[in-house]
């Protein structure tokens, strides 16, 4: 059955019956890509689940653990991330090639740009036609002029009926893409915007929500509550947002402004990790994984955006409180580059 195999050093992998050759420590995706596969996939580094697939025979090497990224019943199925899956050995793989047919480039132009903290900066963009995309997912942005430049960031917003689209712009240390964003005036700039991408969106329910988010991971995490609140708020908020300093804190109107028209408890918790002495600052201190427990609801939901380290505490610590994974979503903001998005 799989005599071809032989013709090959190193591992194979049949992908959709697609014969593919895979390099001494290459991974699916990679492998996939280099010989011209429409592989689905986007962070690639085990963050957003774009690249997941169903390894129907044969044995990988997983570089990170999946366990947060894939539920339960995806698992037992048998699906793997190819970006962090290595062959051991002959392999077979079936995807779904048309998850990319929903992606699409939409250029635009900045209209917007405003300081949010002394690192993160607003960035609205009018696109000259609309762009579908469920709250909580993310875009490829680039600027006109700087094409070879392309990084990854959250819609802030709720798809808006304009064909406006918000990012919250973080930036990265020696990162010429969000450096630039940050310092420059780019009224004007015309962008390309390739999406929507990721699995981070609202499941529809009535359970309770407990949100957390870290930094610019607060974007999709307001989208998500915009949403929310326009299927009725009905449903009760937890929103822990963690911070170093009081000047990391942002987007507090926004927030005020969602919980003033919940019909639901919303309880708002932010949480400095490094409130200074005599900063004034009176309210939840050290990490925001430490206050989870406090607003932790029987049958909650849960939604975690921020860095890697938080994402992973929090879920660590959810599923030991006996939350399941099934009701464990997260989006992993992750500085390392991609492909695309190298020295961004």
């Amino acid at each position: 059955m799989f005599s071809f195999f032989s013709r090959h050093k190193g591992a194979t992998a049949l992908i959709n019956d697609i014969e593919v050759a895979v390099s001494p420590g290459e991974t699916l995706l990679n492998a996939a890509l280099r010989q011209g596969i429409d592989f689905p996939h986007s962070c690639r580094v085990g963050g957003c689940a774009s690249c997941k697939c169903k390894l129907l025979s044969g044995q990988v090497k997983e570089l990170t653990e999946t366990g947060y990224i894939l539920s339960d019943a995806e698992l037992d199925a048998g699906y793997i991330l190819a970006c962090q899956s290595i062959p051991k050995g002959e392999v077979r793989i079936e995807v779904d090639l048309t998850i990319h047919q929903a992606r699409r480039q939409v250029q635009g132009k900045v209209v917007a740009q405003e300081k949010l903290t002394h690192d993160i900066t607003q960035l609205v963009v009018q696109l000259e036609e609309s762009l579908p995309y469920k709250a909580g997912q993310y875009a490829d942005l680039c600027l006109e002029t700087f094409p070879q430049h392309a990084r990854s960031f959250s819609f802030a917003h709720r798809p808006q009926p304009d064909g406006k689209v918000t990012f919250f712009i973080r930036r990265i240390p020696h990162g010429r893409l969000t450096g630039l964003i940050n310092d420059t005036s780019l009224l004007g700039q015309r962008v390309m915007v390739h999406g929507p991408l990721g699995d981070f969106y609202l499941r529809s329910g009535t359970a309770p929500l407990l949100l957390v988010a870290g930094g610019s991971g607060l974007a999709p995490i307001l989208a998500l509550l915009e949403e929310a609140l326009a299927a009725g708020g009905q449903r009760s908020v937890s929103l822990l947002f963690g911070a170093r300093e009081a000047r990391d804190l942002y987007a507090l109107d926004a927030i005020e402004s969602l919980a003033s028209r919940w019909k639901a408890p919303f309880t708002f918790v932010p949480v400095l990790s490094q409130a200074a002495d005599g900063s004034g600052w009176k309210g939840a201190t050290g990490l925001v994984t430490e206050h989870v427990d406090q607003v932790l609801e029987d049958g909650v939901h849960v939604y975690l955006c921020g860095p890697p380290a938080m994402v992973d505490n929090t879920v660590s610590l959810l599923r030991e409180a006996g939350v399941p994974q099934k009701h464990i979503y997260a989006d992993r903001f992750t500085t390392q580059p991609n492909v695309l998005a190298a020295s961004a």
